[in-house]
């Protein structure tokens, strides 16, 4: 206590030398975004090594003794979902539609629902199940779980705010949090404004677009100043395209955003029929023959079926094994179903993008393309596949621009990404994250009626 209170004097001391009002509350406001900020990057930066190591981890195995991995996956998939179970039952699967949800419960009235699905229990149980899920070979990414790491962050920054410090908006700070976690995670800063803007509100940017500039600088920066200023996939050749190219990406828009729909469609279909099971042995059952068919795919017919598919991307973009077989999609968005709809922590970017790769990949192979027009029709894969789940066009756009530094091609992505989102749209108005925010209201409530409000304010 004696603490605090000299901490207080001192800021109280070193603010109050500030003389204009304005500027001295501004200051006093931006100082939990910067430290929430470097913190953010910190854990992104830990959580990606450990992530690479992970992945590392299950390639050495399979390439020494890949019989162990009949095993060794089942244990991790039963593992993590044991985790996410047992001590959080909110760090399960992604993590964006938790921070959608959180940001519209984000008022006095419903703060312990909040707190439910932000916090720091959350953090290392989200980073603990996705890490063993990718070690087992699970498809899984680690982007969307750093959004909910980043948002479990800034939010735990604002309540810890003293009562004299000046007010800060529930709602922004974990908006802010997460387009700084999704910056930090791709190394996209663009990326991570236009996500907070299209995917997260629909308040006008004005009212908080500072605090989301500065957010995004940060946390990048502290995550730039560890890994290097690294692009998530490089440089590939998108030089001396054919004219007629224009049309080969549309259809590749139309084919990946459809696919990209119809996988979210099974996926919320899977989710349903298993919230019907009663008993835990129906759940483990389950998971041990996800964990057996994703082992299966991977040894008995291609390793790309393992992993969240970043290898796949760099070997079609950068190597001169540009086609992909036509069964490598339907192992990539069949695994990516499989081993999310586990119930364990693990995120569908990377995974997605995988799947719009090889969805790309193989059209290429059709169509006999040149290496450069190969590479093309990869990216608007990639696009129009994670516009097919997310349905934010520019955000996935932006995502695949800054991640291979291509601004040559800017229009040709957005063409993807445009045509992706109208036949996607087909398939059903909302997207997967929509549908899974839904959910977690809908469950957050009905709980509320259950226990009673009491019960879920003193968890």
């Amino acid at each position: 206590m004696r603490m605090m209170g000299s901490l207080k004097a001192i800021l109280k001391k070193l603010f109050g030398r500030i003389k204009n009002e304005r500027l001295r509350l501004n200051i006093l406001q931006a100082i939990p975004f910067w430290l929430a900020s470097l913190v953010t990057g910190l854990f992104a930066v830990a959580y990606t090594r450990l992530f690479t190591l992970a992945e590392e981890g299950t390639a050495f195995v399979y390439h020494r003794a890949s019989w162990i991995l009949f095993m060794f996956t089942p244990l991790c998939f039963l593992i993590a979902w044991w985790l996410v179970k047992k001590f959080s039952p909110y760090a399960r699967g992604s993590g964006i539609p938790q921070v959608m949800a959180a940001i519209e419960l984000a008022n006095p009235r419903q703060i312990s629902k909040v707190d439910k699905l932000l916090g720091i229990r959350i953090i290392f149980v989200k980073m603990t199940s996705s890490l063993i899920m990718v070690l087992g070979g699970g498809i899984v990414g680690r982007e969307g779980p750093t959004v909910q790491i980043a948002g479990s962050i800034f939010r735990k920054i604002n309540a810890a705010l003293p009562e004299w410090w000046p007010k800060i908006s529930k709602k922004n700070m974990i908006m802010t949090g997460a387009a700084a976690g999704l910056a930090a995670a791709f190394n996209t800063p663009l990326g991570g404004i236009v996500f907070a803007v299209e995917e997260l509100t629909k308040t006008h940017i004005n009212y908080f677009k500072t605090a989301i500039f500065t957010a995004v600088i940060i946390s990048g920066l502290t995550a730039q100043a560890l890994l290097g200023p690294y692009l998530y996939l490089g440089y590939p050749d998108v030089n001396n395209l054919s004219p007629y190219i224009f049309t080969a990406v549309a259809l590749v828009a139309v084919i990946s955003g459809l696919a990209g729909s119809i996988m979210s469609k099974m996926m919320l279909y899977i989710l349903k029929w298993k919230s019907k099971f009663r008993f835990n042995y129906q759940h483990i059952i389950y998971l041990l023959a996800c964990a057996l068919i994703i082992v299966s795919a991977g040894i008995f017919i291609n390793q790309n079926a393992l992993g969240s598919g970043k290898s796949l991307m760099t070997s079609v973009l950068f190597s001169s094994h540009k086609y992909s077989p036509w069964y490598l999609p339907i192992l990539r968005a069949g695994g990516l179903i499989i081993t999310f709809t586990t119930g364990a922590a693990g995120g569908v970017f990377a995974p997605s993008l995988s799947a719009g790769a090889s969805v790309g990949s193989m059209m290429a192979g059709l169509m006999h393309l040149s290496a450069t027009n190969s590479n093309i029709i990869i990216l608007a894969g990639m696009v129009g596949f994670l516009t097919g789940v997310t349905r934010s066009p520019f955000t996935c756009a932006i995502l695949v621009l800054e991640m291979t530094d291509r601004h040559n091609v800017i229009f040709h992505l957005m063409l993807a990404a445009m045509f992706a989102s109208l036949v996607s749209r087909i398939i059903d108005k909302h997207s997967f994250y929509d549908h899974l925010k839904f959910q977690l209201l809908h469950e957050l409530k009905d709980k509320e009626k259950e226990e009673g409000p009491a019960a879920i304010a003193n968890e």
